[in-house]
């Protein structure tokens, strides 16, 4: 919806006079009536300096989506009907009136009862135009309500939702607060100011909306540069001490671009002046959290990580090379923008589209860039700029551009379109590998692998393999993730230290360290999360330096996150680790405290409790997480451990068998259930289990280890010796093995 991620730092050019507004919001809920100061200092415009040398692209500028971004409400700027209309979805009925010539709207609020809400900025312009609420504690908030530009009639984000006045998605939640969410990527030199403790802001920023400095940096030097003495003179400097000339690179464009324009978390508020974007922020992947198996896009991911996967960014070509970068408009309407590069001939004619020409079906975008909405009426495009692929539809459900046109036709006949018009065989492309490697399965690591080996893969896809890898616990796994630490590309080192954390330390301690140092922040951040639970004996000496100023940076990270519900999580992670319990429960519960669905924050606070001795604590955490899912065989897997720790064996065992209903794929469940079912003396219900267990996990050495048990207790011992020797084959040196295999004679 909303953006998380950070606009440049500005600094004013020349101070003509510094004002600060003050905006006083009366707001009631519940028992108390807040009455609250605000003050967001506000230095006077810049943008009225740069007009004298760049009127043309003042001029871009302002009929902009960037510079209605945001700003004050009023009659000039404010699109949707306030005149004492009405609107009901989704079990709430508003209001929207003007009270002299201030905009209202009467809707539910955080108590579930409608109250008046004072419209205080517009928040964008097209498609849609959102709203911005005070609330206490320095917030704002963003209605549900949208005004639809085009249609000029209002709707429901989350549409169909009906959205309970508690829930984290709730308008007056946290995410839909504009401090955290939208931000950053909406005014000029933003700083949340969150109090961690009091949970209170106190935001600021330099220009309301989006603007010059926002990409061009800070222009004091600049300004100060060109009417000086020097600059008349001929004595020239490089880029006049301004950001992105005109003669950028792509990456300097891309990564000035990307901090709005891409799915990330933000490191600090204190940037590195870095080309390196893994400096400041931490990107998106194309996993199947956000983005289907093939790194379509799926979820909104603001256009970045999908243009790194394409052939377009390999080449060169960066956001204006189509795009008016003061307009936000492209440069040349239709296939024309294509055709730049494109041979017209060869690629805008009926013999490569098969469709007539001036229809939907010979437009570029519509097959190598399909669009999605978002917010309800924002179509986006993605931007992977990829050939559609109706046959990986058919093998593996992922979508393809042909179907969004062609909805009355099967994928099968879409994939046989494409044999007939272009050849059976199919180019290779990534998602051959990817979309097999995102399964995270027994056969998923070879494409894994050859993703990340192959030069010609886009560096964000082996990093996606990097990730998926760190599932797959095997040797070979092991080893490719290594060789990724020496990569050159900073996602994909970021990637592999955190699928490290699924290996034992001895397997990486002396490859991690030097990361320790690494040139970019991210990965130094990572590489000292890996860290944190060694003992400092087992950290090399000469990197105990290096590994505590890194976590520094890993600390003040997780800190900067705490306004974000996940962040809070995150943090309590992070003294969970080092066994602080004290503060591990204290974020855990600010966590829950924002998002109350949160049932892995629940998951953790209930090992806590179990940690300390508070197991009664440890069951209400998972009975409230039962309570938000029902079918999360994680929840009665840990249920069932935690019963049969309370000696409640029966609860434990239909908990494990309700793990089992639900198709668990954690290969834990099915070993722990069935040395329970073999110690009960259930030899035919274990032996069941721990074969259904291999099914799913066949590389999992404890599942053979317990089946070999129940063999050698019913008598079978001819299976139990198959079953050893199975066992052997695959972890041969283990040494809690070692007594089984001398008595049945297995020996090296």
């Amino acid at each position: 919806m909303l953006k998380k991620s950070s606009i440049v730092v500005l600094i004013l050019l020349v101070i003509f006079g510094i004002f600060s507004f003050f905006i006083v919001k009366s707001y009631s809920s519940k028992d108390d009536d807040y009455t609250e100061v605000l003050s967001f200092n506000n230095a006077f415009i810049g943008d009225k300096s740069c007009i004298k040398c760049h009127a043309n692209e003042h001029q871009q500028w302002k009929q902009s989506d960037h510079y209605m971004s945001m700003l004050p409400a009023n009659d000039s700027t404010v699109k949707g009907d306030f005149n004492n209309v009405t609107f009901t979805a989704d079990g709430v009925t508003s209001k929207f009136y003007k009270k002299g010539s201030k905009y209202f709207i009467n809707t539910e609020g955080d108590d579930g009862k409608n109250h008046d809400f004072e419209v205080i900025y517009i928040f964008g312009y097209k498609p849609l135009q959102q709203y911005l609420v005070f609330f206490p504690g320095g917030r704002m908030q963003v209605p549900r309500l949208s005004w639809d530009v085009n249609k000029k009639i209002w709707f429901n984000q989350y549409a169909g939702q009906k959205i309970p006045s508690h829930d984290w998605l709730h308008w007056t939640g946290n995410a839909q607060n504009w401090n955290t969410m939208c931000a950053t990527c909406h005014s000029t030199n933003l700083h949340k100011n969150y109090d961690t403790k009091t949970d209170t802001y106190k935001t600021s920023y330099s220009i309301i909306n989006v603007s010059c400095e926002s990409c061009h940096g800070a222009g004091q030097k600049h300004f100060g540069y060109v009417n000086s003495d020097d600059y008349k003179s001929g004595e020239k400097v490089k880029g006049s001490f301004m950001k992105l000339g005109k003669k950028s690179g792509q990456l300097e464009q891309i990564n000035t671009c990307a901090p709005c324009h891409v799915r990330a978390s933000e490191i600090s508020p204190k940037h590195i002046d870095s080309p390196e974007i893994m400096d400041n922020y931490i990107p998106q992947i194309p996993d199947t959290e956000y983005f289907h198996a093939d790194g379509q896009v799926d979820d909104e991911d603001y256009i970045y990580t999908s243009f790194l996967q394409s052939k377009m960014f390999s080449k060169g070509i960066k956001c204006s090379n189509c795009h008016n970068p003061h307009s936000t408009k492209l440069k040349i309407i239709g296939n024309q923008t294509c055709t730049q590069c494109h041979v017209a001939t060869k690629y805008d004619t009926p013999k490569h589209t098969f469709h007539t020409m001036e229809t939907k079906g010979a437009s570029c975008v519509n097959c190598h860039m399909p669009g999605k909405l978002y917010m309800g009426n924002d179509l986006r495009h993605d931007h992977s700029f990829r050939v559609p692929r109706p046959d990986l539809s058919v093998q593996y459900g992922t979508p393809n551009a042909c179907s969004n046109c062609h909805k009355d036709k099967s994928e099968k006949a879409l994939a046989e379109a494409v044999v007939k018009w272009y050849g059976p065989n199919r180019k290779y492309h990534f998602a051959d590998d990817l979309i097999p490697g995102s399964k995270q399965d027994s056969k998923s690591e070879p494409h894994l692998t050859k993703l990340i080996i192959d030069k010609k893969t886009p560096n964000i896809i082996k990093a996606t393999a990097a990730f998926y890898l760190g599932s797959i616990t095997n040797q070979t796994s092991l080893n490719t993730l290594l060789t990724c630490l020496d990569q050159k590309d900073a996602q994909v080192r970021y990637r592999a230290l955190r699928s490290l954390t699924n290996f034992p330390p001895a397997n990486w301690i002396e490859k991690v360290a030097p990361l320790l140092s690494d040139k970019v922040r991210a990965v130094r951040i990572a590489a000292a999360d890996l860290f944190i639970t060694l003992p400092k004996d087992q950290i090399p000496s000469q990197y105990i330096n290096a590994f505590e100023a890194a976590n520094t940076e890993l600390l003040s990270y997780l800190r900067y996150q705490t306004d974000f519900s996940v962040g809070n999580i995150m943090i309590a992670d992070y003294y969970l680790k080092l066994q602080d319990y004290k503060n591990a429960e204290s974020f855990y519960l600010k966590g829950l405290k924002k998002d109350n669905q949160m049932n892995y924050a629940l998951l953790n606070l209930s090992s806590l409790y179990n940690a300390v001795g508070k197991n009664d604590a440890s069951l209400q955490m998972l009975k409230r997480a039962l309570a938000n899912d029902k079918n999360n065989e994680r929840i009665y897997y840990n249920l069932a451990l935690l019963y049969n720790e309370m000696n409640d064996k029966p609860a434990a065992e239909k908990s494990f068998a309700k793990a089992v209903e639900l198709k668990s794929q954690n290969p834990r469940v099915y070993y722990n259930y069935g040395l329970m079912l073999n110690a009960n003396q259930k030899y035919k219900e274990a032996e069941a289990i721990f074969l259904k267990g291999i099914k799913f996990s066949p590389s999992t050495p404890d599942l053979y280890y317990g089946l070999t048990f129940v063999y050698i207790q019913t008598g079978n011992k001819l299976k139990a010796q198959q079953t050893a020797y199975q066992l052997y084959q695959m972890d041969a040196t283990n040494p809690n093995y070692q007594e089984l295999f001398r008595n049945f004679g297995i020996q090296k």
